[in-house]
């Protein structure tokens, strides 16, 4: 027994006196090798960190791993330091690996891998405690918001090391926030985003959602959806009749009405007259039986809520009903083009191009005729013009009638 307790006093004072033998016996200071191999950690506060001390080309010299202040942590596949976080995960003569379990961020900075030769090598490995921000808190300056006002928002990621940096989207687009680091007196960072931006009625129910980016930790954000009231949008739907509106049919106008909140006024007026008195309204709907001609005009649907009122227009024309005349159809609300038909001014005007075509048609064949008319020959005073008077011409002439067969005429 008392052989065995000197034995393990004696494997203890080797294990502290021999490495401070072979510093002191070394004539030189410690140098960076490449020979000597390790990698730097960042890891996560309360995760494992592995620390890998390996040589290229050993020659039996003895490996130990030191912490930030120097302490021999592992000496060959022995452990001198009294902390059980610290355990051998792989020996050999090129490599020395240990793992430290529950790391927090007292065990951050620069340990040292050393190889006893002379002079003796040193390789460093930084651990980087990483500690992630707690959950990202957003607040908002409105909680409702009016369409076309501006609102700002404030995002803040608490108690991180290193800094977090925080991102922002309005629905599928980023927008562009202005952050600011605080250092807390444990050296922990609070980052803080603020983004401001102009509301529109497209934007209701919209969510606004803060990202935060850090190394320990992925998709880690916050939400919030947007409120925003808005005055009410007005259209008129025409539920009869689905073509022209013609005398002695029945229109049937529903006005459509959105808004927030809700609009709870909706009616109808006639612009610059009255309503025809036989016209029934029942809520948004409006009915207008037995049109005739005195209806025509601008029928329109206002609505209101607390933000504002709008409306829309109907223009109504109503149409002849004349038998196989089929008019173009058109759109009668208004702003999209006025009544197009085939009036009396219209058949009127074919009817004058009609008449003023066959007159010109006249006049070119009376032309045509009188050209190709021909000449009219006659032999009836044939012999007139030789005589040496008026009464020997007379005469002339009337000898000529007696002769029947030269008394000819020829029309061509």
């Amino acid at each position: 027994m008392a052989n065995a307790r000197s034995g393990s006093l004696a494997t203890i004072l080797f294990l502290f006196a021999f490495p401070a033998a072979l510093h002191q016996g070394a004539a030189q200071e410690p140098v960076v090798s490449q020979n000597l191999v390790t990698d730097d950690v960042a890891v996560v506060e309360g995760e494992t960190a592995i620390i890998s001390c390996r040589v290229k080309n050993n020659d039996d010299s003895v490996i130990q791993l030191l912490n930030p202040n120097r302490q021999t942590i592992y000496f060959r596949d022995m452990r001198p330091l009294k902390d059980g976080r610290f355990q051998l995960v792989n020996f050999s003569d090129n490599e020395l690996r240990v793992s430290l379990s529950n790391v927090s961020l007292s065990d951050e900075g620069r340990y040292v891998c050393q190889l006893y030769t002379d002079p003796p090598q040193e390789a460093y490995a930084d651990i980087t405690v990483l500690i992630p921000p707690g959950n990202p808190v957003i607040e908002a300056k409105d909680e409702v918001l009016s369409e076309g006002n501006e609102t700002e928002m404030t995002c803040t990621a608490m108690s991180s090391k290193p800094a977090a940096t925080i991102r922002w989207m309005k629905g599928d687009k980023e927008l562009s926030g202005k952050p600011k680091v605080e250092l807390t007196y444990d050296k922990m960072y609070t980052v803080t985003s603020r983004v401001t931006f102009t509301v529109s009625k497209e934007d209701d129910g919209v969510p606004v959602t803060c990202i935060v980016d850090h190394p320990a930790v992925k998709d880690f954000r916050a939400r919030k959806n947007l409120e925003v009231q808005y005055k009410p949008e007005v259209k008129i739907v025409v539920e009869f009749p689905h073509g022209l509106t013609r005398e002695g049919e029945t229109l049937e106008l529903t006005c459509e009405a959105k808004g927030k909140p809700q609009p709870q006024r909706v009616s109808w007026l006639k612009v610059d007259d009255d309503v025809p008195s036989h016209a029934v309204i029942i809520g948004g709907d409006l009915y207008i039986d037995n049109l005739n001609k005195s209806y025509n005009g601008t029928y329109r649907c206002v609505a209101s809520n607390p933000l504002g009122e709008s409306f829309d227009d109907y223009v109504l024309y109503v149409y002849d009903t004349v038998p196989g005349a089929e008019p173009a159809a058109h759109d009668s609300r208004a702003g999209e083009g006025a009544p197009r038909t085939v009036d009396h001014a219209v058949i009127g005007g074919v009817v004058a191009v009609v008449v003023f075509a066959m007159l010109c048609l006249l006049i070119v064949l009376g032309r045509y005729f009188a050209r190709h008319k021909g000449t009219y020959f006659t032999h009836e005073a044939k012999g007139a013009d030789d005589a040496a008077d008026a009464d020997t011409a007379i005469i002339n002439a009337e000898g000529g009638h007696t002769n029947s067969d030269e008394k000819k005429e020829y029309y061509i």
